[in-house]
C-alpha cells in the first residue's frame, strides 16, 4: 500500500468501517458529513476493531445526484488528513476519479477503492502504480449489459479490471477484487446466488471483500428498513468469510467483528483438527 505499509490477508478477517462524508448515503446520509463528526464515527469504528477506515465523498445509491470532483475533494480531504495525523490507521478513499485518488494518496489514503473497477476512469490504475497504494476493484452492472451468469459476468468483467491494473503497471499483490453486491444486482436473489457461489471467484486468484452492510437484498430477506440490517449484515459476513472473502465493509463494526471473530475461530480449528 501506499506510504510504504502494508497488511496480510488470509488468517484473519479485515473489518472495512464505512465512513460516508455525504448528504445523501441510503443509510447514514448526512450523519457524518461534517470533519468533526466525521472523525469521531472514525474513532468509533477503529475502537470498535476495524482495521481500514473507507473514506467516501460521493453517495453511490441508485439515483444519487452526481457532484464534481471538487466538491467530492472538499468533502473527503479534510477528513483524510486529520486521518492520517490521528493514528496509524490504514485510509481507503472510496472514489473513481483518478484525480481525486491522488489527491487523496496525498494526503494520506493508503488504498483506492473504485466502485467502477477501473472502467470508468482507467487512469485511476495508474495513480496506484505510481504510488504504490492498494486498489480495490469493485464489480458493476451500471451502464452495460450483464452476462446472464452471475458468475460468468464477474469473471469478464474483473478479468477486464485486473488486465487494466496491470497494463498500468499494478503489481498483483496491490489488488483486492469485490463483487459488486447491490450494484446493479436486481433482485434478492441476485445477491442470493452471488453468495452461493462466492466461493467460484477464487479462480481469479486475488483477495476478495464483501460489501453487503445494509443492502437491500437483507431487507427483502429479514423485512428491515436499512438502519436496522446490522444482524443480517453479520449474517452474510459469516457466509461469505466460510466462502473465502477476506475484508469486510461494514456500516455497523463491531457486530461484524465480532460475528468474523467465531468463523475465524471456527476455520482454525477446521485447519488444525486431525
Amino acid at each position: 500500500m501506499a506510504h510504504g505499509r502494508h497488511i496480510e490477508l488470509g488468517g484473519k478477517a479485515v473489518v472495512v468501517g464505512i465512513l460516508n462524508v455525504t448528504p445523501d448515503s441510503f443509510s447514514d446520509g448526512g450523519l457524518f458529513d461534517a470533519p468533526a463528526t466525521a472523525l469521531v464515527q472514525a474513532r468509533r469504528m477503529i475502537g470498535e476493531g476495524a482495521s481500514i477506515i473507507d473514506v467516501g465523498g460521493e453517495s453511490t445509491r441508485p439515483g444519487a445526484a452526481p457532484i464534481s470532483a471538487s466538491e467530492e475533494q472538499v468533502r473527503i480531504l479534510p477528513v483524510i488528513e486529520a486521518l492520517a495525523r490521528a493514528g496509524d490507521v490504514l485510509i481507503s478513499v472510496d472514489t473513481y476519479r483518478a484525480e481525486t485518488a491522488g489527491l487523496a494518496v496525498a494526503a494520506g489514503a493508503h488504498i483506492v477503492n473504485d466502485v467502477w473497477g477501473l472502467q470508468r476512469e482507467p487512469d485511476i490504475a495508474r495513480v496506484a502504480a505510481e504510488t504504490g497504494a492498494g486498489l480495490i476493484i469493485m464489480h458493476t452492472g451500471r451502464g452495460r449489459d450483464k452476462l446472464p451468469d452471475v458468475i460468468a459476468d464477474q469473471l469478464a468483467f474483473l478479468g477486464k479490471s485486473v488486465a487494466i491494473g496491470r497494463g498500468q503497471g499494478v503489481a498483483d499483490d496491490q489488488m483486492v477484487l469485490d463483487p459488486g453486491f447491490g450494484f446493479a444486482k436486481e433482485t434478492a436473489e441476485e445477491n442470493l446466488d452471488l453468495m452461493a457461489r462466492f466461493s467460484e471467484l477464487g479462480a481469479l486468484g486475488f483477495p476478495l471483500m464483501a460489501g453487503t452492510s445494509r443492502k437491500r437484498f437483507i431487507g427483502t430477506v429479514t423485512g428491515r428498513d436499512a438502519a436496522d440490517r446490522a444482524a443480517g449484515t453479520a449474517a452474510t459476513s459469516v457466509i461469505l468469510r466460510l466462502k473465502g472473502a477476506h475484508l469486510f465493509r461494514v456500516h455497523d463494526v463491531a457486530i461484524n467483528v465480532d460475528a468474523l471473530a467465531v468463523a475465524d475461530a471456527m476455520l482454525a480449528r477446521e485447519r488444525t483438527s486431525p
